[in-house]
């Protein structure tokens, strides 16, 4: 995880800021109850992905990553090249807009701006010996910009963007080596997460771990043991970064869903149970160090012998994680005794929840399942969270209002606010949470579709799914309501909830 070398990172103000900060949301909690709300420093933001905003795609000598040949997300096979159709090549033009976007992230008072280093912009084919100057400069000033307005940085490692030649030459994770082509990131930067969604792996292994054998033709032995080396990879990054400074914190992130029984027939109860179990195995490695029974008991069923050396061993258990963070969009449902309809358009599959209104992709909405999960996480690893994706995708439609174009989109307002009532209810449980940064805080193409269409941002951006449009930004009625969101840090949310009183 050797340093960027060109990077700025964050001023010492702002590292004593973050440093305050995170004293204060660690502290603090303690005596949250259910009249004060959010503790104070709550880090309050955004999050994106390089793939899905940067474009330029082959400028400043970046390399091909696996999304450039995913035009359609994981709709549709990868193609053998970019091909025009793709929009991450252009995505929203990140690379040349940051400032202006920074700017507007800024005017909605943002404490934290999640995003991610694209690997291929550093290393282009991922397995030189030194960096893309061009590249390391690009997020230089990204961070300058960000250190501008005083917006903590918190930045993915690894998002959904490994570079093409390590997949189609090393067959991504699934080759030991991948873990010393990932210790070569890092940086001065406070917050760091290393795997976006590192479970998702075991449903979308090309977009998630760079596997490209197809996913119908990927062993058991191969899939487990390229999560193994991810596992890996990520102690190493987080030992790394901890020898770097001791102050740097480092988070796993997890896809979060959790799963209820479609009946209380005890056989679903189990059902749900080893469906959770398949997303808690990835935090209890990260957090624990260790390898859960359940989880080795599975392998051994399936004839799986993972090649763990005793270095791996001491990495895991050495180097465990400073807090959890994970996405939250939806939960769904387990059967072991009825007909399964498969919930749809979500990368963790499951069964649809008979109980439950769905976006317009089909994503179970449940504000009260994210209470659920953070009280989870909280009482099985006792870790600080953060919740670094939540936000309802939807087909926005632009308007003309009293101040210029805009989008009226009091569903995203809604569904935000229930979801951040419950956070705070989990607050008054007792659950200690650092931040909330809300997914697609501008509109960015989408990993699951490469839809323009699928629109979670407070910002919107003027292109289509056939990639037409000005690439101009404009406010959203939410923009203004998050800005006094973050303003009264939380004081403005209206619980409309039907859930029986605690």
């Amino acid at each position: 995880m050797a340093a960027l070398p060109s990077a700025s990172g964050i001023s010492s103000a702002s590292a004593a800021s973050a440093e305050s900060a995170a004293s204060a949301a660690s502290t603090a909690h303690a005596a949250v109850d259910g009249t004060q709300g959010f503790p104070d420093g709550f880090l309050w933001g955004g999050a994106t992905a390089a793939n899905q905003l940067e474009g330029a795609y082959d400028v400043g000598g970046k390399g091909l990553s696996v999304q450039d040949v995913m035009p359609r997300g994981i709709m549709a096979p990868p193609t053998d090249v970019p091909t025009p159709d793709n929009l991450k090549l252009e995505a929203i033009d990140f690379y040349h807009r940051y400032a202006e976007d920074i700017a507007l992230f800024a005017e909605m008072g943002f404490k934290v701006f999640r995003f991610s280093i694209a690997w291929s912009r550093i290393f282009p084919l991922g397995d030189e010996n030194e960096p893309n100057e061009e590249g390391l400069a690009f997020y230089d000033r990204v961070l300058d910009e960000l250190e501008r307005y005083g917006i903590e940085p918190l930045v993915t490692i690894s998002h959904y963007e490994t570079p093409l030649h390590l997949a189609r030459t090393y067959d991504g994770w699934a080759d030991r080596r991948m873990i010393g082509f990932f210790e070569r990131y890092g940086g001065r930067v406070r917050y760091w997460l290393t795997f976006n969604e590192i479970n998702s792996v075991l449903h979308e292994p090309f977009m998630s771990g760079g596997i490209a054998t197809p996913k119908g033709e990927l062993s058991d032995q191969d899939l487990y043991q390229a999560i193994h080396h991810e596992l890996v990879a990520s102690a190493a990054a987080t030992r790394i970064a901890h020898e770097v400074d001791p102050d740097i914190r480092v988070g796993c992130m997890i896809l979060a869903i959790p799963f209820y029984p479609l009946t209380p027939d005890p056989r679903d109860v189990w059902a749900a149970k080893q469906a959770e179990r398949d997303n808690y195995a990835f935090g209890d490695v990260h957090v624990r160090g260790a390898y859960p029974g359940y989880f080795l008991r599975k392998l051994a069923e399936r004839g799986v012998e993972l090649d763990i050396t005793e270095a791996d061993r001491e990495l895991l258990a050495e180097h465990t994680v400073d807090f959890v963070s994970f996405s939250y969009y939806m939960s769904s449902c387990e059967t072991a005794v009825q007909e399964r309809e498969a919930g749809g358009g979500n990368l963790m599959g499951g069964v649809v929840n008979p109980t439950l209104e769905v976006s317009e992709w089909g994503w179970a909405i449940d504000p009260l399942g994210l209470r659920t999960i953070l009280n989870d996480y909280w009482d099985r690893w006792n870790k600080p969270l953060f919740i670094v994706e939540n936000g309802l995708g939807a087909k926005d439609v632009l308007v003309q209002g009293a101040d210029g174009p805009t989008v009226e989109d009091d569903y995203r307002i809604d569904y935000m606010n229930d979801h951040l009532v419950e956070v705070r209810e989990a607050i008054a449980d007792g659950v200690q949470v650092l931040g909330y940064t809300s997914w697609g805080c501008i509109d960015l193409v989408s990993a699951s579709t490469a839809q323009m269409s699928k629109r979670y941002g407070f910002i919107y951006v003027d292109r289509d799914d056939d990639g037409t449009g000005t690439l101009e930004r404009y406010r959203k009625k939410s923009f203004g309501w998050y800005r006094d969101l973050i303003a009264s840090n939380g004081a403005t949310l209206v619980d409309r909830s039907s859930r029986p009183r605690d």
